[in-house]
C-alpha cells in the first residue's frame, strides 16, 4: 500500500502532509524483526502512531516503509510471576487505567496514564511506544524509572534488557539499536510500605506538562524513609532526581518547608527558558509540586 502525499493550502494556512512512504504489516514478531533488519533505518515501526504521525505530517521523520507492529500478539498481553509484572510493549494507556492488575500492583501507572492527553489518544497510545518515543515531556517514561522498570528489547538477533534509568540517554534519544523493537516492560512488584505519588502542571488538561513528578516513596511514622522521584516536563530525560531524592528522605509528614529540598532541586534540574516561561519559574513550580506530591502521599496513608 503506497500512500501520496502532498502540500497544499486551505483558507490561507499551510497544511503539511508526510512524504511517500510504503507500509506494511507483518504477521508475526518474526517476520517484524526481519523486516527492519532488512531495511535497516529506511523502515520504522509504527503501533499506535500517536507521536509518530504527527512528526510524519510535520515532516520531522522521513522513513521509507513504516512496519505495523500494531496487531502482533507478541507484543500484548498482562502477567505477574515471581514477583515481577510484566506488560506487552503494545499495552494501550486506556488500558493501563482499566487493568487490575496494574491498579493493585503499579498505582502510579494508573495515575499517570489519566493525565496522558484525552480519550482519543488513551485509546491508540501504546506503552512501548511511548518509551521508545522518549519525549522528556512524557508521563511514562518518568514512571518507568520511579518503578525501576527493566525493558525487553528484541530484534533478530534476539532479546535483551536494558533498565530504564539506562535506557533514556538524553533529549529523545534511546538506547534502542537499529531493528530492535521494545517486547515488553517488567516492573518489580512495589515493596511494603511504598507508596506511588504523581502530579503534573499543563497550561491545559491533556496538554504536555510543563513541569511534572513520578515518586515512590517509603514512609513509615509519618516519617519519609526513602524516596525516588523522577521528574519530567523540566528535564532533557527521564532520570531519578537523587539529590533531592536524598534531601528529602528522613523528612516529617506532611512537609510544610521545601527549604530542606530547594537546593537540590537547582543542582538536579536544568531547564531552559522557552516562549512564555523562564527557567526560574519551572524550577519554582517543580518545588511546590514536590511537596504537593509528599503531602499527597499522607492523605493516602490516612484513607
Amino acid at each position: 500500500m503506497l500512500f501520496d502525499s502532498t502540500l497544499s493550502l486551505k483558507h490561507n494556512v499551510q497544511i503539511m502532509k508526510a512524504r511517500n512512504f510504503r507500509y506494511i504489516r507483518p504477521d508475526s514478531l518474526q517476520h517484524a524483526y526481519r523486516i527492519l533488519e532488512e531495511n535497516g533505518g529506511d523502515a520504522v515501526p509504527i503501533a499506535g502512531g500517536q507521536s509518530l504521525l504527527a512528526g510524519l505530517n510535520m515532516r520531522l521523520s522521513a522513513p521509507k516503509l513504516l512496519v505495523d507492529i500494531g496487531g502482533l500478539k507478541e507484543l500484548a498481553g498482562q502477567s505477574q510471576r515471581d514477583g515481577t509484572i510484566r506488560l506487552g510493549a503494545l499495552t494501550r494507556h486506556g488500558e493501563l487505567l482499566q487493568s487490575d492488575l496494574v491498579r493493585k500492583q503499579l498505582p502510579l501507572l494508573a495515575q499517570a496514564a489519566a493525565h496522558i492527553g484525552h480519550v482519543a489518544i488513551r485509546n491508540r497510545g501504546t506503552l512501548g511506544g511511548s518509551l521508545a518515543y522518549a519525549d522528556p515531556a512524557a508521563e511514562l517514561p518518568a514512571c518507568s524509572v520511579a518503578l525501576r522498570a527493566t525493558l525487553v528489547l528484541g530484534s533478530a538477533a534476539g532479546e535483551r534488557e536494558v533498565k530504564a534509568e539506562d535506557f533514556f540517554k538524553g533529549l529523545f534519544e534511546t538506547d534502542l539499536r537499529p531493528g530492535e523493537l521494545i517486547v515488553a516492560v517488567k516492573f518489580p512488584a512495589p515493596q511494603a510500605n511504598t507508596t506511588a505519588g504523581f502530579a503534573e502542571l499543563a497550561r491545559r488538561r491533556g496538554d504536555f506538562a510543563l513541569v511534572g513528578l513520578a515518586a515512590m516513596v517509603s514512609a513509615r511514622r509519618d516519617r519519609i524513609e526513602g524516596a525516588r522521584l523522577v521528574y519530567f516536563g523540566c528535564v532533557d530525560r527521564a532520570k531519578v532526581a537523587a539529590s533531592v531524592s536524598v534531601a528529602v528522605s528522613g523528612l516529617a509528614m506532611p512537609v510544610l518547608d521545601t527549604a530542606a529540598f530547594e537546593r537540590e532541586i537547582r543542582q538536579d534540574l536544568t531547564p531552559d527558558d522557552t516562549p512564555g516561561l523562564r527557567a526560574e519559574t519551572k524550577l519554582h513550580m517543580a518545588t511546590v509540586l514536590t511537596r504537593r506530591v509528599l503531602n499527597s502521599l499522607v492523605m493516602q496513608a490516612a484513607s
